[in-house]
């Protein structure tokens, strides 16, 4: 049976999306699971551990079409660090577009990090409208899919799944306006506060 380290890369860590997604997968996953946020910033004492571990999971959102800074800092060290044998690599990642796809760049800037650091990659789970999709009637496809992807990762496949809302375009610009005004209103900020360019 498989060991394998959830790394939470969001920064809201605790009260994140991704948080969420890793309840889920644990759910599903057979084998020991260690959990880390990588906001701790205790990197060296994580690093000392992955020798033993077979499988690492980055859960992370998107940020600007890309990976978090602090993602980008935390591979950086992890590069410079000893690994004697290197676990797989997968990768769960949301983005809050209705497309799945707009998270394919932030896979492959992970995908590039492991082929130069001799790291194997295994599977991967893209998920479009990250942000609301657990809060809907469609969290059983993000459920579906998340325990697709953790069997495939208990079974060493490698394996890449896509999964969003069945919303056309229109209509979830539609419903994510709504939800964002609603937001607004409740924390005393208007729509017109929220569509100005204006930053105080």
């Amino acid at each position: 049976m498989g060991k394998l380290i959830i790394i939470n890369v969001s920064p809201r860590a605790s009260k994140s999306n991704s948080k969420k997604y890793a309840e889920v997968f644990k759910e599903h996953y057979k084998g020991e699971i260690l959990e880390y946020n990588i906001v701790s910033k205790k990197h060296e004492d994580l690093f000392e551990k992955i020798n033993e571990y077979s499988d690492i999971l980055f859960i992370l959102p998107l940020y600007v079409d890309s990976i978090p800074a602090v993602f980008t800092a935390f591979l950086k060290s992890l590069e410079e660090y000893k690994i004697d044998i290197k676990p797989t690599i997968h990768v769960l990642i949301n983005c809050g577009f209705i497309e799945s796809e707009q998270n394919f760049i932030a896979v492959e800037i992970i995908k590039f990090f492991a082929r130069q650091n001799g790291y194997p990659f295994g599977s991967t789970l893209c998920i479009g409208g990250g942000e609301a999709i657990m809060g809907t009637p469609f969290a059983f496809l993000a459920k579906r899919k998340i325990k697709k992807f953790a069997n495939s990762i208990n079974n060493g496949k490698k394996s890449f799944y896509t999964v969003t809302m069945p919303l056309t375009k229109k209509l979830f610009i539609k419903a994510s306006t709504n939800y964002w005004i609603k937001y607004g209103e409740r924390n005393g900020i208007t729509r017109e506060e929220m569509e100005t360019m204006k930053i105080e």
